[in-house]
């Protein structure tokens, strides 16, 4: 890739999840697993609030491995959350769309705990969190 073409791909990518992703894929394959998988992530919502868990800075950690197969740590906003045995069945589920992905894994964490901090101005918007 040249210089001239790095920033504007960057720039496609929100770089608030960043993939380790096998060096065996090329940085067009890199970007579409990684704006696809962002796009498929944002369809994902915790019921009791109206943000999608990627702009909520839910998703912590994002692997691909060289067999394509896809580990994602996240966490939720409260250990408590209602949803904490069904959500990441929906992560799973929505990542497995992304064409080019295997297998999906998804990890349940606390540590760090989720903060505001984390959101998005998108979220904090939403929210009224600004």
């Amino acid at each position: 890739m040249s210089e001239d073409t790095t920033p504007a791909a960057d720039e496609q990518i929100d770089v608030r999840i960043q993939p380790t992703m096998p060096e065996n894929l090329g940085d067009g394959e890199v970007e579409r697993i990684t704006t696809d998988l962002i796009g498929a992530l944002k369809t994902v919502y915790d019921p009791e609030i109206p943000v999608d868990i990627y702009e909520l800075g839910l998703i912590y950690k994002v692997d691909l491995d060289d067999d394509r197969n896809l580990t994602i740590d996240m966490t939720l906003t409260a250990p408590g959350c209602p949803v904490a045995g069904e959500m990441p069945a929906w992560v799973e589920n929505a990542a497995r769309g992304v064409e080019g992905i295997q297998d999906v894994k998804v990890n349940m964490v606390f540590d760090p705990p989720w903060d505001a901090s984390r959101m998005s101005e998108e979220a904090q918007v939403a929210l009224n969190w600004w």
